[in-house]
This record gives structure tokens, C-alpha cells and sequence, in this order.
């Protein structure tokens, strides 16, 4: 048989062959089942792990800021604190704990603050208060502003002073007082805060905020978020065009002797929102911008608050 004539034979062997081995039984032994993913060393996910650790409770007050007279503290209560008191007076708590402080231009050489906590423990802090240093500024303006006597100051003034009292105790809601307070206009100084005032010879309260001198009609800005409780109608005696916006907690900032007030009773105004135009109405011997600042009864320093001006 010649090569030609044996390989159809020999192909068709091979192909049997081939088949007979696709055919052959599989072994008695199990077969191993393939890993599933869930065994896999790759996915396995190992004993589950220990939720992580609560954060420490504070045990202690943590307080920002320098007590000294006319000045701002913020602070964190210490964890779990029910009610907290500074002098025996309550001070509110936002929810996460935090508080503000204030002591008054004449506040005493220290301060206790009291944290009650759920448990009724109490945790105390006494803070040394800084004296302040204060001027003497003598003004020459009449004693009873832009009242024509003193017999209509003294007829005028108890509704001004209602209006002021109805509205610092005006309840708001704000995170202004968080907030780092900006100068609401700049310009030179022309009265500080705290110092002794003599006008023409007739001897005053102290001086309850800062003076910025510029010229009538400049722009004057919201220093932090706030809440307008006071927008005066007709200018106060002293006051002349008043202005008072609610910070928050208590904290608020007063506008005097505006030339004209851009936003009412209720208005919720945002840091940096122009306010007005700077005057010289009431008690006032040129165009300046007074901005005073009050924590409840404590008259506070607005440059503690809103640092340097920035020229």
C-alpha cells in the first residue's frame, strides 16, 4: 500500500481515538467544589471589626479669649452640661455646647463660671478679669444731645430708653456671634471705648462704644449675621438715627448717629450687607459712625472683637 493510499486509514484512527478519550468516565472520587467568593482569601472579610472608639468627653471647660474688661470669651461647655452659669446668672448653650461670655467695662477682678452637669456634678472655673485702662475725653456738645432743654430731654428720653430695652430683650436666633466681627466702616478714631466723658464741663457716663470718624453719607457694613430689633423711626436725643442688630446669645451691636438706616425691624442681615450711610444726628459734633456693642447689661470694647482696623 503506498503512503498515499494508508493516510485516510490513519486519520480516521486518530479520529477515533480522540473520541473514545472525550468519553471516558469521570473518576469515583468527589468532586471539589470550586471556592465561592465568600471563601475566597481575597474577599474574605475576617472577624468583623470593634466599632471605633467614642470620642473623650470634655471634662473641663475649653475657653477661647482673654477675661478682661470690655472683652469676649467663646467657649465649650464641658460634655453633658444641663445648665451653665457665670456669676449666678444663666447662660445659654447652643447645641453643641458652646457658649459666649462677656465682662463689662467695670466688671469686678473675677468671674465663676458654673457647668451642672446631667449627672448634678458640677464643674467650675473662677476666671482673674484684666482691668482695663481708660481716657478721659472732653466733648464739646450739651450734655442733653439734640433735645432743645433739658426739661424736653427729660420728657423724651424714658421712650427711647423703652425702645432700646424692648429691643435687646428681643429673642433671636443667629450664628452671627460665632462669627470673627469686622469693622463696620474704617477711618480715624475719634472716641474709644470706656473713657470717662466731660461735656462742656458737665461730666458723663463713660463712653459705651467706638467712634469712627468719615464723612456724612459713607457706607456703613454689618460686622457679623444678625437680626434688626430696633430701626429708629425719628432720631433719639442722643442716639439720633439708631440702629441695633441682634448677633445672637445675648450679643448685640448698637449704630448711632446715622444719616439714613437701609433696612428695618425684622430683617435678617448677613456680615459685610451695607446697613446705611453714616451721619451726625443726636449728640454729635461731626459726621462719625459709633458702634457700640452689648453682652445683656455688659457694655463691651468692639475694637476686642473686631481686632486692628485694616486700612
Amino acid at each position: 500500500m503506498t503512503h498515499s493510499m494508508r493516510a485516510p486509514h490513519l486519520l480516521a484512527a486518530m479520529a477515533l481515538l480522540t473520541v473514545a478519550a472525550g468519553c471516558v468516565p469521570a473518576s469515583d472520587a468527589p468532586a471539589k467544589p470550586a471556592p465561592s467568593p465568600a471563601s475566597s482569601p481575597f474577599t474574605d472579610p475576617g472577624p468583623p471589626l470593634p466599632p471605633p472608639a467614642a470620642p473623650p468627653v470634655r471634662a473641663d471647660f475649653l475657653l477661647r479669649g482673654t477675661p478682661e474688661q470690655g472683652a469676649v470669651m467663646l467657649g465649650q461647655a464641658p460634655g453633658g452640661t444641663r445648665t451653665l452659669t457665670l456669676d449666678g446668672q444663666p447662660v445659654p448653650l447652643a447645641r453643641d455646647e458652646s457658649f459666649l461670655i462677656a465682662f463689662d467695662r467695670d466688671a469686678g477682678p473675677s468671674a465663676r463660671l458654673v457647668a451642672t452637669l446631667a449627672s448634678g456634678q458640677r464643674v467650675e472655673r473662677t476666671l482673674t478679669v484684666a482691668a482695663g485702662s481708660w481716657r478721659i475725653e472732653h466733648i464739646n456738645a450739651p450734655y442733653r444731645g439734640s433735645a432743645s432743654s433739658d426739661a424736653e430731654f427729660a420728657r423724651r428720653r424714658p421712650a427711647e430708653l423703652a425702645q432700646i430695652a424692648a429691643a435687646r430683650a428681643t429673642p433671636v436666633e443667629s450664628d452671627g456671634w460665632r462669627q470673627r466681627f469686622r469693622w463696620p466702616v474704617t477711618g480715624r478714631f475719634s472716641g474709644f471705648f470706656g473713657s470717662q466723658r466731660v461735656y462742656q464741663g458737665k461730666p458723663g457716663s463713660y463712653h459705651s462704644g467706638t467712634d469712627v470718624a468719615v464723612p456724612a453719607g459713607t457706607p456703613f457694613f454689618a460686622p457679623a449675621d444678625g437680626v434688626v430689633t430696633l430701626a429708629a423711626a425719628a432720631p433719639f436725643t442722643l442716639e439720633g438715627n439708631l440702629l441695633i442688630v441682634d448677633h445672637g446669645m445675648g450679643l448685640s451691636s448698637a449704630f448711632l448717629h446715622c444719616q439714613r438706616l437701609d433696612v428695618k425691624v425684622g430683617d435678617r442681615v448677613t456680615q459685610g450687607q451695607q446697613l446705611g450711610l453714616v451721619g451726625r444726628t443726636g449728640r454729635a459734633t461731626g459726621p462719625h459712625l459709633h458702634w457700640g456693642l452689648k453682652w445683656r447689661d455688659a457694655r463691651l470694647d468692639p475694637g476686642k472683637l473686631a481686632g486692628p482696623m485694616a486700612r
